[in-house]
């Protein structure tokens, strides 16, 4: 034992040949002192064990001391060990540290290539994304651009590689071509502005003409009433015209005609409210377009009976509105077709004008209330005195026993209503009326309806008033 544990001593002593040793195999010497100090401490455990049993059994102390002396050898053994051990630890952290150094380089290396990829892979992405203007321009195609670019472009040469030099060459003239729109635009641009300013001035021509118009309008009468044309009034009579009811608008149209087809000495004027024409001819159309969207009811096949039409009192006539007139009236004015001088020509002045409700036109003397002109038109043909209302439709609406109003200066004459167009049937059958009349009444009475009417009534109306004025 002790013969080992002196090898072993000599072995760490001997520093050269012990350090050649482990520098040579520092696995073999790290086995050793490990496996030295496992001994060593195996040994120091013997031993206390020992000097234990010693003390307990009384033997004598020489065997304490030499117990004690192999004790200190064996921890003199463990500190060469130690030493041993820490030496080598240094080694190896030496031996790392050098190693860590070229790799660190490595890394640092690596590092910097990494960072030199990244930069090349971002330069070459940001070159693969970069887009260029060439392909938004639509450039004209290659035969086209031979055929019609200027040989200035086409002769130039920019770059040594042809299909470069070809894009340089159409971009030039894509160029020269924008440039030549350009300036086309801008000649286009003066020629816009000068067109509204002709606008312009036009349009407030055009708003001014209509008081140009008005005012020539009015400078124009004097001359349209020498002349005896006189337009303007025509015109806003047709205007009125269109508004009349029908049975107005016959009257007015047959004096129209007689007038310009046998040049006969009458005047013939539509006098009213325009406004409130349009707004009765509105109300009617709604009237009418209400009813026809009115479903019917009959689907059992029975009628519903109506009820009996109140008949109004004597009293109540007027306040039911039954004589309401029509917004528009005719006044005819029949002169002396055997004076030449118009002033003096007037031989009376006709009103006409249509109830609505009672459907009945009626005539009277525009002007006399009072007078022997208010019997001109009385009896004008045979028992046509126009105090009897002409049909049974307007007698059942106001009730059988009532005649017309005989405070109303215009009256329902019957050949006021076959002028008008309202015809209707009589109430005596045509047999038995021949049967009691006499035929020369008969055939006075219907003067009116055969021939020209017309003329018939403006000729019995002007020789009546021929006659009442050489009486007077």
């Amino acid at each position: 034992m002790e013969d080992g544990e002196i090898e072993e001593e000599g072995m760490v002593i001997d520093g050269n040949g012990g350090d050649a040793q482990l520098t040579s195999s520092p696995r073999k010497l790290e086995k050793s002192a490990y496996k030295m100090l496992r001994e060593s401490k195996s040994s120091i455990e013997e031993i206390v064990a020992e000097m234990l049993a010693v003390k307990k059994e009384n033997k004598p102390k020489a065997q304490l001391r030499e117990l004690v002396t192999q004790m200190f050898i064996h921890f003199v053994t463990l500190r060469q060990a130690n030493r041993t051990i820490l030496v080598e630890e240094d080694r190896v952290k030496a031996e790392t540290e050098r190693a860590k150094a070229p790799v660190d380089f490595r890394t640092l290396q690596l590092h910097n290539l990494m960072y030199e990829k990244s930069h090349y892979v971002k330069a070459i992405k940001a070159c693969k994304d970069f887009k260029s203007k060439y392909p938004d321009i639509e450039l004209v195609p290659e035969e086209e651009f031979y055929r019609d670019a200027p040989e200035k472009i086409k002769s130039s040469k920019l770059s040594n590689d042809s299909s470069h030099d070809l894009m340089l060459k159409r971009l030039n003239y894509e160029l020269h071509q924008r440039k030549e729109l350009c300036k086309l635009h801008e000649k286009l641009e003066q020629h816009k502005k000068s067109l509204l300013e002709t606008i312009a001035n036009r349009k407030k021509f055009l708003s001014s003409l209509p008081s140009h118009l008005k005012s020539l309008k009015k400078a124009s009468l004097p001359v349209q009433t020498q002349l005896g044309v006189l337009h303007t009034k025509k015109m806003k009579q047709h205007q009125l015209a269109e508004l009349l009811p029908p049975p107005l608008y016959v009257i007015y149209s047959q004096f129209v005609a007689q007038k310009e087809a046998f040049a006969e000495n009458i005047d013939i004027e539509v006098v009213g409210s325009f406004k409130d024409a349009q707004a009765f001819a509105r109300q009617q159309a709604e009237n009418s377009k209400f009813e026809d969207d009115v479903p019917d009811d009959d689907d059992d096949g029975q009628r519903r009976r109506k009820r009996p039409r109140r008949v109004p009192s004597k009293e109540n006539v007027d306040q039911a509105g039954i004589y309401q007139v029509h917004p528009l009236k005719i006044i005819l004015q029949i002169n002396d077709d055997e004076i030449s001088n118009p002033k003096s020509a007037k031989l009376i002045t006709l009103k006409f004008e249509y109830l609505l409700k009672l459907n009945l036109l009626c005539v009277g003397i525009e002007g006399s209330h009072e007078g022997p002109e208010k019997d001109i038109l009385c009896n004008l043909f045979p028992g046509d005195t126009g105090l009897e209302l002409p049909h049974q439709s307007a007698k059942l609406f106001v009730g059988d026993t009532l005649v017309f109003d005989e405070r109303r200066t215009s009256r329902p004459y019957k050949w006021a209503q076959h002028l008008a167009g309202i015809d209707f049937l009589p109430e005596v059958s045509p047999l038995l009326a021949s049967c009691e009349t006499p035929s020369s009444e008969t055939a006075k009475s219907d003067a009116v309806i055969s021939g020209n009417r017309v003329q018939t009534v403006v000729q019995r109306i002007r020789s009546r008033r021929k006659a009442q004025l050489a009486l007077v």
